[in-house]
């Protein structure tokens, strides 16, 4: 746990430390589009005004008696009554401590919430971030094969006209040509599509051009066998859940009736017409019978809830401990993989040099000379995949651990 917690606080570090990432900034834009982020200010808002509740005087609002009484309707005389009177609802013993447990509950359960929504559009974002990193990485491959076709088919163009290639070399060569311009149409239209996924989640104008920056995340160090993060947004708002539930099953149980009443009214009251008002003052209580059965009902319910959370939120820790170490695994394969790409990616570049240089001087053969540049594309396509495979198991890794964007 202190791994994990330590993971927490270094990558809070370090997204303090350095400037934000095109990623970051498109989660960041993203959110304040999500209808979640909108309501966020109104939810807490009655979160706590439901808190403030509990430092009232009395739990419900004051009520305001007016009556007015006689035994001849529509005539002045006779007797004559009038009375004005107030009801102070009072609070139950325990009620109001529990209440205000209640708003606090609340209010945390709100926060909770929030950055629960933010980890899912996290995950979201990331999905389509990275699905557009490597369609336009397979643009720019594309489009780096396509000029080498072209120079290879110039190449084989100048050696026809010396007399050193057949023809059908050349024909072959400019089929590698129109080949690599069918793979740029296609690799443009995969990555014009990625881009208007991302851009739906909040991108518009401002997202960066393809190429410009990966986007890569800092790797969070963890131990052999990290564990949840105990503020991990999922489980927190899990808990969360729980708690306002059992809080809200602390206060039915004292709400085992409706609250009682103070009473305090004054009377002006006259036998007949022409006699003199009589004034008086009455103080009462009204204490209601007990809620029986249905607060009983009421407390059931809520703790059924509460034992449900808690019981969502153990299976989700289960869960998310193995989504953490399948993670960690997969971005430390992804590293080594992208590593072991470069290196033959680098070495498939020099071969290709020497070959080429070869060629152009008529030290190699044709069938030579094709299979090194379709090795070498080979290469760069698998390099190419490899690090964006890496940036994007580094992203899962950080989404496994609960942290967002940077």
């Amino acid at each position: 746990m202190w791994l994990a917690a330590s993971a927490l606080a270094l990558a809070a570090n370090t997204a303090a430390a350095q400037p934000g990432t095109p990623l970051q900034a498109l989660f960041e834009q993203a959110w304040q589009l999500q209808p979640e982020a909108r309501a966020l200010p109104l939810r807490r808002q009655a979160a706590q005004a439901q808190r403030s509740s509990a430092d009232a005087w009395t739990p419900e609002p004051a009520a305001l008696e007016l009556e007015s009484k006689t035994d001849r309707v529509g005539s002045r005389q006779g007797e004559r009554e009038y009375t004005v009177g107030l009801a102070l609802p009072l609070w139950l013993p325990g009620e109001r401590a529990r209440r205000a447990a209640l708003g606090d509950a609340e209010l945390q359960a709100v926060h909770s919430a929030a950055q629960a929504a933010q980890l899912q559009l996290a995950g979201r974002v990331r999905d389509a971030w990275w699905q557009w990193q490597r369609a336009c990485g397979e643009l720019t491959l594309a489009q780096d094969q396509e000029g080498s076709a072209k120079a290879l088919e110039a190449d084989v163009a100048r050696r026809l006209a010396a007399g050193d290639m057949a023809r059908s070399d050349h024909y072959q060569a400019q089929a590698g040509v129109a080949q690599a311009q069918a793979a740029v149409a296609q690799a443009r239209g995969g990555c014009t599509a990625a881009r208007t996924a991302l851009t739906a989640l909040g991108g518009g104008p401002q997202l960066p051009v393809a190429g410009d920056s990966l986007g890569m995340e800092s790797t969070p160090a963890l131990g052999q066998a990290p564990g949840v993060p105990p503020e991990h947004p999922t489980l927190a708002e899990g808990e969360r859940q729980a708690a306002l539930a059992r809080r809200q099953a602390e206060l039915i149980a004292v709400q085992t009736r409706a609250n009682p009443e103070l009473t305090l009214s004054a009377a002006s009251a006259r036998g007949q017409a022409g006699e003199s008002y009589q004034q008086s003052v009455t103080l009462g209580v009204r204490l209601p019978l007990g809620a029986g059965v249905r607060a009983q009902a009421r407390e059931a319910a809520a703790l059924a809830q509460a034992l449900e959370a808690d019981t969502r939120v153990q299976r989700e820790r289960e869960r998310l401990a193995a989504d953490i170490q399948s993670a960690q695994a997969q971005a430390g394969a992804a590293a080594a993989q992208e590593q072991a790409m470069a290196r033959n990616a680098e070495l498939a570049r020099a071969t290709r040099g020497f070959v080429a240089k070869a060629f152009s001087l008529g030290e190699a053969d044709w069938p030579t000379r094709l299979r090194v540049e379709q090795d070498a594309q080979l290469a760069e396509r698998q390099w190419q995949r490899a690090r964006v495979d890496a940036a994007a198991a580094t992203s899962t890794l950080r989404q496994a651990l609960g942290l967002l964007p940077e």
